[in-house]
């Protein structure tokens, strides 16, 4: 597949850095899940004095913006998540050096939101018209119990009215995600009555309970193929050192490759939760978070198409599955897959960093794909 749109880049190294700039300016902004809204502002500023069509924000504070097209067929939707995982306590001190930068969401997600940006003065510089409609969303709630509500809007928005929807990522270049991972969210409590360590010493204790549950989940066979995971994320309870705990809670994280084996552990965790109930004491299991699984096949023109934008930079493409705002058009049968810009490591971590070299090749990527996006139904060539 040609890159010819590629074939003068006299100002490609001032686009690249200014793309850096910005996403390190939008860094700068804390955006924990649910509290996005100084960052969809600044956002919603720039699509403004970028002079995009139709620019707004809806009630979860997710923003849009449209890039104008040939119109021909419906539009292409990109978006990139707001929001981190980090509560606004946790230091954002960005570290620069040669080769990459480093802070906490600098990948995921800032230099996506940069990437939005970086795609429309890449297709100005190169003076390309798409066939069609270009919507660029800036959506919220896509990590931890944000339970991608944002993605969730965006869809019911254009349902499948659109060409496909592209879900970009800061991290990963090379990986191609068409398939979407099944996740389910439990947080479980045990409440009890409580007392005196010394006085009321038998009685039982919620956080005793919960550590005992937490036990018992870790010794659930898990398949390997289909890969299946459990993880306790959070743990909490008691009120003190010298009290018997009446309350106590933890998280659970299950995720599988397979639907059917997903309800499987499901139903497993909700039979032990029923069981560990006794009448002096009792166990909860609510579901907080739901990502529905769904993929597109590997022979899929999208999927191709995307492959072919890899190899054209020299990139060996990889397919993958994984949980992002992606799970809710694939669910609903819409095509969708996620491209990541660069390479780094540490996401979730305060050690999160990303290659700056990369990065030239993921935005090449990136804007060879959408030209070619409204010809995913023809040979690409």
């Amino acid at each position: 597949m040609s890159s010819g749109i590629w074939s003068e880049k006299s100002n490609m190294p001032g686009l690249i850095d200014r793309m850096l700039e910005l996403a390190v300016s939008i860094q700068q902004i804390p955006a924990p899940t649910f509290e996005e809204v100084q960052r969809s502002l600044f956002v919603k500023g720039l699509f403004e004095q970028e002079g995009l069509r139709d620019v707004s924000m809806d009630s979860l504070r997710n923003v849009y913006g449209r890039l104008p097209g040939g119109g021909v067929g419906d539009p292409l939707v990109v978006s990139a998540h707001l929001d981190t995982i980090f509560p606004p306590e946790v230091s954002l001190e960005v570290k620069r050096e040669p080769d990459r930068i480093l802070g906490p969401g600098i990948g995921d997600n800032a230099l996506g939101l940069a990437a939005l940006f970086g795609l429309v003065w890449f297709l100005r510089e190169r003076k390309v018209t798409l066939a069609g409609d270009l919507w660029l969303v800036a959506n919220v709630g896509e990590e931890g119990l944000g339970n991608l509500r944002g993605m969730r809007a965006v869809v019911d928005r254009f349902a499948e009215h659109v060409l496909a929807y592209l879900v970009i990522e800061g991290l990963a270049l090379g990986y191609i995600q068409s398939r979407a991972l099944g996740v389910h969210r439990f947080r479980i409590s045990a409440h009890t009555t409580g007392g005196h360590s010394w006085s009321d010493y038998g009685q039982p204790s919620a956080v005793h309970e919960i550590s005992r549950l937490v036990t018992q989940l870790l010794t659930l066979d898990l398949p390997e193929e289909p890969r299946t995971t459990l993880n306790v994320g959070r743990i909490a309870g008691g009120t003190s050192v010298n009290a018997i705990a009446s309350e106590a809670w933890c998280e659970l994280d299950l995720r599988s490759e397979s639907p059917p084996a997903l309800a499987s552990l499901i139903q497993e965790v909700e039979h032990l939760v029923e069981t560990a109930s006794r009448p002096d004491i009792f166990v909860l299991a609510e579901t907080i978070g739901q990502r529905p699984a769904g993929q597109l096949p590997a022979d899929h023109p999208l999927v191709e198409l995307a492959e072919n934008c890899l190899s054209a930079q020299g990139i060996e493409p990889k397919l993958t599955i994984g949980s992002t705002d992606a799970n809710i058009p694939l669910s609903l049968g819409l095509p969708a897959i996620v491209l990541g810009i660069t390479s780094g490591a540490g996401a979730h971590t305060t050690g999160e960093y990303i290659h700056i070299e990369p990065v030239r090749l993921g935005m090449e990527q990136l804007v060879l794909f959408v030209c070619n996006a409204w010809k995913t139904y023809e040979p690409v060539r």
